[in-house]
Order: structure tokens, then C-alpha cells, then sequence
């Protein structure tokens, strides 16, 4: 026999094979871990999420557009689970969706944040739906830094600018604010404040000096926005469904259609999955993550 004959060699063809029979296993198994998100078939309500900090809009305007051109297509639902994030980002996105309300029914299903750029997008909306419990609001503007000049004097280093204009370095963390930078700085969180509360209040057909006096940065639960008028239905994500089926006048839910996603790299597997472990461990242990120095207003 073979195996008699040439062990070593068969030994070798017999843990070549072992070797393939795993990777190929490892193969289908990947393959369907990272297979695109939802059913290729469309199902007549489409689910466009926001998620996370909004530091980026293009994901979220590919996704409204793809659905907005399709024609089966009859509503759409905006899954919202965002505290906020850059004021352009989130303008970007309220202006697609008003685009999109246009020629189909958009409703926002808020989960537990739906808080200031998360909320900005979501007025945008033919409607939204809140849990009693989500945190909402927060109709405000942001700018901060964390100045280093002491640091620097104890440490004895000497930051050396050469600059174009007297507000080209203004807010920079190497020396102290001027009252000139302290006043123009104030002027930009304001004037992007002002076109927060125009939005909501235009968008939301609220007066605007009601939207002024709930703007001042504080959130709310869903329950308070629904008393505001920050909200239109309490709710989870099937009423959102539901009601956007109802205007979409479908007359049934059906399966949600998610947008396709090309299928994820191996190796892009690999380190989002144990991104997501190293989270997990350091949420485990009281662990947070670095706080980053913003130098651009938020929202």
C-alpha cells in the first residue's frame, strides 16, 4: 500500500488535505459573515442608518439616493443612533433627506441617542418616532480645545507661528485666547446656532421662538420631546415601519430592504472583529476611549 510504502509522503498529502478541508471551511464561513446587509429583492420600505458620531455624510447620502431612485421603493425608515458629530456632516445629511421627503415618505425611528447632529438630520423627516426613554434634543453648537501653555512654560518649549492673518492661529492651544479671538470665535458658534434653530423650526413647522427657548443644549427624553413637539409618535422601530408602510401606502411592512454593501475583505474582517474585542474588554474593565481635541464646531 501507499502508505506502507511512502509514509512520510503520505503523511504529508494526508495533513495537505486537513489543511485545505479548514480553509476551505474558513472560507464559506467568512463568506457568509461578511455577505451584504439585508435581501438583494426590494421590499418596499427602505432602512438607511445613522450611526455613531457623524464626522462623515457620503455613506448616508449614497444610501437615501440609491433608495430615492428606486421606484419600488415606496418609504422610507432613517434609524437614528447618533449623539452628533460635525455640523457640515449633518447639514449635508438634513438636505438629502429634505430632498428625498420630496418624492417619498422619509420617517426617523430614533433609538437610545438621537441627540443635537443626530436630531438635526431627523427634523428633516416626514415624522419621527422616539422611545419614551431615548435622549433626544440637544439643539446646540460646540467648540472646544484643551490649552497647553502651562505645559508648555514648565516644560520650557517656546511654539514659534508664522501666519497669513490675526485669526488664521485663533484658538490655538499654545497661548491664551485674546478677547478679539474670544468674541469672533463666539460669533461662529452663534451663527451656526442660528441656522440650527431656523432648520428645526422650518422643518418641524415650529414657531422659532419656541425653537429658540428649547435650544439652549439641553436633551431631552423622548417622552419630554413628544410634550415639545420635538417629536411626533412614541414608539420602536416597527411603529416607524409601520407608519412609514401607512404613508407609503403600502399595505403591509414586509421585509425591510437595507442598502447593498460589497462584500468585506478578509483581512478587514479580521481587524474589525477584534476592534470590536478590544472595545469590549476595555467597556469591561472601566476603560474609555481618548477624548479627541476638537478645533471645529460639532453639533
Amino acid at each position: 500500500m501507499f502508505s506502507r510504502r511512502h509514509p512520510i509522503l503520505f503523511f504529508i498529502l494526508a495533513l495537505t488535505g486537513m489543511v485545505m478541508g479548514t480553509v476551505v471551511v474558513i472560507s464559506i464561513l467568512v463568506a457568509v459573515a461578511v455577505s451584504p446587509d439585508g435581501p438583494e429583492e426590494a421590499a418596499g420600505i427602505g432602512v438607511v442608518k445613522i450611526e455613531g458620531v457623524i464626522a462623515r455624510s457620503d455613506q448616508v447620502l449614497k444610501d437615501l439616493r440609491y433608495f430615492r431612485e428606486n421606484d419600488e421603493i415606496k418609504a422610507i425608515v432613517l434609524r437614528v443612533e447618533s449623539p452628533g458629530g460635525g455640523v457640515g456632516a449633518s447639514q449635508e445629511i438634513y438636505r438629502a433627506l429634505l430632498k428625498t421627503r420630496e418624492v417619498k415618505p422619509v420617517v426617523t425611528s430614533m433609538g437610545g441617542v438621537a441627540a443635537s447632529g443626530g436630531y438635526y438630520a431627523a427634523a428633516a423627516t416626514s415624522g419621527i418616532v422616539a422611545n419614551t426613554g431615548t435622549i433626544t434634543g440637544s439643539i446646540g453648537v460646540i467648540l472646544g480645545y484643551t490649552n497647553f501653555r502651562r505645559i508648555l512654560d514648565k516644560i520650557g518649549l517656546e511654539p514659534v507661528v508664522f501666519k497669513s492673518g490675526e485669526m488664521k492661529d485663533a484658538g490655538s492651544p499654545t497661548r491664551e485666547m485674546t478677547e478679539v479671538e474670544r468674541k469672533y470665535l463666539q460669533h461662529v458658534v452663534s451663527s451656526i446656532h442660528e441656522q440650527f434653530v431656523s432648520d428645526v423650526a422650518e422643518s418641524r413647522k415650529l414657531e422659532r421662538d419656541k425653537v429658540v427657548k428649547l435650544a439652549d443644549g439641553r436633551i431631552y427624553t423622548g417622552l419630554e420631546a413628544k410634550e415639545l413637539g420635538l417629536v411626533d409618535r412614541l414608539g420602536n422601530m416597527e411603529d416607524a415601519l409601520e407608519w412609514a408602510a401607512e404613508l407609503g401606502g403600502l399595505d403591509e411592512v414586509g421585509e425591510p430592504q437595507y442598502p447593498p454593501r460589497p462584500k468585506e475583505k478578509l483581512v478587514d474582517y479580521i481587524m474589525n472583529s477584534a476592534k470590536t474585542r478590544v472595545s469590549q474588554v476595555m467597556s469591561k474593565h472601566g476603560a474609555v476611549s481618548p477624548s479627541y481635541l476638537y478645533q471645529v464646531p460639532g453639533v
